[in-house]
Parts: structure tokens; sequence; C-alpha cells
């Protein structure tokens, strides 16, 4: 059986673990080369070891810019392309109204938001006609969630930037999408609360979805493997709710 992405070039930010992890993991699977970004260099190498031969490495943070422009130069000078982005790196922790910091909101915009358009401004020299572009947005951002408006507002703003990225690129061809999880059983979203408290949330969380339970990060991982594809080539800037149903009820 033929594979999806053959010879196809990809980069997954904040791919060590979580959904970026089972992404890479999938787009591999689907035949390509698979370059991925962490913050910590020990998670990094575990991860390229996880996911195979195919998999490269470069510890980078995604919110700042000298460290993406070492990753776009080492893909050009490796690859010498890029035929799909998944902007995945961000991520957010809870705090309610009142006690929001200024470190808070400019952490969690500086990755979420910051990172992922610097990013993808960044990506588009390497990017050819036919290139997909995939940014992890939210169903927090359709949904009011207490103790959770900055993050809630960060992804808001990705689903903002590919409606207007969609234009700003349609004369190269490039395919912009937004992909959306609700809850998914992750190491970031189980870190929201103490360890104690852990299994609760999930609970809880699950309770919410009209499937019944959480996700998993492979399930994630399909559809960003399909909205890198060219079975997805007549799709652009949408917004594709992975989530059990939680958005739409």
């Amino acid at each position: 059986m033929s594979k999806k992405l053959s010879d196809k070039i990809a980069l997954v930010t904040g791919g060590s673990s979580g959904i970026g992890l089972a992404s890479a993991q999938e787009l591999a699977a689907q035949g390509a080369t698979v370059y991925i970004t962490g913050r910590r260099q020990e998670e990094l190498d575990a991860a390229v070891a996880l996911i195979g031969p195919s998999a490269k490495g470069i510890r980078a943070d995604a919110s700042v810019l000298s460290d993406l422009d070492t990753v776009f130069s080492t893909i050009l000078s490796e690859s010498g392309r890029l035929d799909v982005l998944f902007a995945n790196a961000g991520g957010g922790d809870m705090m309610p109204l009142g006690a929001i910091t200024e470190e808070h909101f400019d952490r969690i915009f500086g990755t979420n938001v910051r990172g992922v358009l610097f990013t993808v401004q960044k990506a588009l020299p390497l990017m050819a006609k036919g290139a997909s572009i995939i940014l992890t947005g939210s169903t927090a951002a359709a949904k009011g969630t207490a103790s959770f408006s900055v993050y809630s507002a960060s992804k808001a703003a990705v689903r903002s930037l590919v409606r207007s990225w969609a234009l700003d690129l349609k004369d190269r061809g490039i395919r912009v999408n937004v992909v959306s999880p609700g809850p998914i059983r992750t190491p970031g979203l189980g870190g929201l609360v103490p360890e104690e408290h852990r299994q609760g949330l999930f609970d809880a969380l699950a309770e919410g979805v009209p499937l019944g339970r959480l996700g998993e990060p492979e399930e994630i991982g399909k559809t960003v493997a399909f909205l890198a594809s060219d079975d997805a080539s007549f799709i652009n800037a949408a917004e594709i709710y992975v989530d059990g149903g939680l958005a739409q009820i």
C-alpha cells in the first residue's frame, strides 16, 4: 500500500510529547521525513528514538525567534524545502480573572500566538505550491471555561489567523487549516491539576463529551496527517473539531 506522505518533508513544533509526538509518529508512518522541535533535549531525543529513523530533532523554543531561525536554516540545508508544517507548540495553565499576571498573559500569548505567527512566517520561503500548514486550536476557544480565559483567547486568535492567512496565501496554493482538539489524554491536560486530582479531572471532562470519553493523541495525529495529505486538497481555512462532539452541543 502506498503511503500518503511519501517523500514529503514535515515539521512538527512541540513534537516531543502529547499531540505533537503522536502527530509526528503518524506523519512518519505515512512516509514523511519529520523534523520535531522541543525545548528539552532529553525529551526530544527520546521522541526521535520513538518515532524512528525518519525523524530528526532540533532543540528550539517556538517563542524565541532566533531559535526558529535555526530550525528553518537546518531544514533548508538538510532537506531544501518543507511540504507540511504543523505549528503545534503551545500550552497554558488556569488562572482566574482576578489573579492574571503579565507573566501569565505574555507566556501564553508569546507561544500560542506570537510563536505560531512567526513560525509560519519563517517557514514560508521553504514552502512550495500545494504545501499544507496546520495550526493547533482548541474547543476552549468555542466554549467558556472558568479560569482559562487567557488560553481560550489565544486559541481564538489562532482560529482568526487561519482565516486571514488563507487569503494571504491563495496565490501560492498553500492550504492553512486549524485542528481543534477537545479534552485529550495528554501530559499537558493532566498537568493542569495536582496528580491526586488528575483522574477526577479526566472523569469530569469525559462526562461533558457526547462520546463519553477523552480523546487520545493518536486521534489528533490521524487528523493532522489527513490535513497534510492530498486527500484534503480542497480543505482550506477550516477548523476541524476533533472533540467527540463537545463543541457542537
